[in-house]
């Protein structure tokens, strides 16, 4: 597998490149005629802290016709590139911004507060709605399997009831983990680990991550 990830604006002892199409052109150029250093010098400096050089070059080496198909891909690619920034916030949640013409612009997820676009997103949205005491939202995060018979009412009679400890144990937890948190995915399940030992499991349901349990 080829790394992509994190490709930096210029190489290492190279000038900056003008812009993401550039960037990615010298990487596949450099990947097909096989510098690898020119390559791996491309990758961000996090992207090679995670993989050192030896580690890339054998993954390059070894997967000879998948580096060249992938060079080729980003020769050329289907669009203009788009570029973003990612803003966090002390309390871990990001904020996506957009180049637009030269000028950075909020992207509209910012304008949804209860999200669940990505399973970030909805562990974020969850902690909102549950502080905010909107049952009708958090509603919304229980799978389809699970929701039958459950309505806002339910809900809050036993989240600020008899469950009202452990979901105020639960949610300090996950506040506490997301800053740091790290989110493994598998198709449309994805799972968070949180506290001492704790995992909570994400399924995409139609396009929107729902939790689908705490353990």
């Amino acid at each position: 597998m080829v790394v992509l990830g994190g490709v930096t604006a210029c190489a290492r002892g190279r000038p900056a490149s003008t812009g993401p199409r550039e960037v990615l052109t010298e990487y596949a150029r450099a990947l097909d005629e096989g510098r690898l250093d020119d390559a791996y010098g491309l990758l961000s400096a996090e992207a090679q802290r995670e993989l050192p050089l030896e580690a890339f070059t054998r993954m390059v080496t070894e997967s000879p016709d998948e580096a060249r198909e992938m060079a080729a891909a980003l020769i050329r690619p289907s669009g203009p590139p788009l570029v973003t920034a990612t803003v966090t916030t002390p309390s871990g949640e990001s904020l996506l911004l957009v180049l637009e013409d030269g000028e950075w612009r909020v992207d509209g997820s910012a304008i949804d507060l209860y999200s669940q676009a990505t399973p970030e997103a909805a562990i974020h949205a969850f902690l909102r709605a549950y502080e905010n005491g909107r049952y009708d939202i958090l509603l919304r995060f229980v799978p389809e399997s699970q929701a039958q018979g459950l309505d806002p009412a339910r809900l809050e009679k036993a989240w600020r009831g008899e469950q009202k400890v452990e979901m105020d144990r639960l949610t300090q937890a996950l506040r506490a983990a997301l800053p740091t948190a790290r989110f493994e995915h598998l198709g449309d399940r994805a799972t968070m680990a949180y506290g001492a030992g704790g995992t909570v499991e994400l399924v995409r349901e139609a396009g929107a991550w729902k939790i689908e349990d705490f353990r």
